[in-house]
């Protein structure tokens, strides 16, 4: 049988930052495996599928990775077609790389469908530039929760140079901050931490690294969340004063 799953991007929360691709995909689906981080407005471009929730969020029960997999292959093996529908980007933090790579040992095709990672839609959200010149040669995603307990090397990203944006790293927060001031990173390093990008209810909250523990715990901040670590977290770019120049620019020309 012509077995293929799609592992879909759904983004950071906000429908409307789903790819057209995605929407493409999930029109075809018939059976949809749903992420715990997905928008469930999402689901109105798939209204013929079957959606099964295969939920999975730190710090909860979570339904297992091998149960998922063979979900997925079960389905597929039928001939439907199936789709894996996850928060972000499948191939950040979303082990789009590793059910690839078992989908194709099992000789099942897969594609993958890129989303907006949460990382910089929070950013940009909050009027952060992650990168910007003269300020930030370059942005480092890491996560500072791994399957085996590992810590990033701290003092290499704290050297580094560039804008640190920290995945899943709520409940690490002082062991981030002790690490990356033993790594030579100043304690006045603006941080921002934001809650739910994109979404009805975002939080942010601005910080510097030697505070954002005890600042993170005033603010009451929950998962999910990122840290935006660097010089650009002092920014804030207000998208409407672009909007507003191009308003008065027609407005010359008119």
């Amino acid at each position: 049988m012509n077995a293929k799953v799609w592992l879909i991007g759904a983004g950071p929360g906000d429908p409307e930052l789903l790819t057209l691709k995605a929407v493409r995909a999930l029109g075809e689906a018939e059976v949809v495996l749903l992420d715990d981080l997905v928008n469930p407005q999402v689901l109105a471009h798939c209204p013929q599928a079957r959606v099964l929730r295969v939920g999975k969020r730190g710090g909860c029960r979570s339904t297992p990775q091998a149960f998922i997999q063979r979900l997925m292959l079960r389905y597929a093996r039928q001939g439907r077609c199936v789709a894996r529908l996850k928060g972000g980007d499948p191939c950040i933090f979303g082990r789009g790389g590793e059910e690839a790579a078992w989908l194709a040992g099992h000789g099942v095709a897969c594609e993958i469908v890129n989303g907006i990672t949460a990382g910089l839609a929070a950013a940009t959200q909050c009027g952060i530039p992650l990168t910007l010149r003269g300020v930030a040669r370059g942005v480092t995603l890491v996560t500072a929760h791994t399957e085996d307990g590992a810590s990033p090397d701290w003092s290499a990203l704290a050297r580094s140079g560039t804008t640190l944006v920290v995945y899943m790293g709520v409940a690490k927060l002082g062991e981030t901050r002790n690490h990356l001031l033993a790594g030579g990173l100043p304690a006045d390093t603006p941080v921002a931490m934001i809650e739910q990008a994109s979404l009805p209810g975002q939080r942010e909250c601005r910080s510097t690294l030697s505070r954002m523990q005890r600042d993170a715990a005033d603010f009451a901040l929950q998962s999910p969340a990122v840290l935006v670590i660097g010089e650009v977290a002092a920014y804030h770019v207000h998208q409407l004063a672009g909007a507003s120049m191009r308003d008065h620019g027609a407005a010359a020309i008119l």
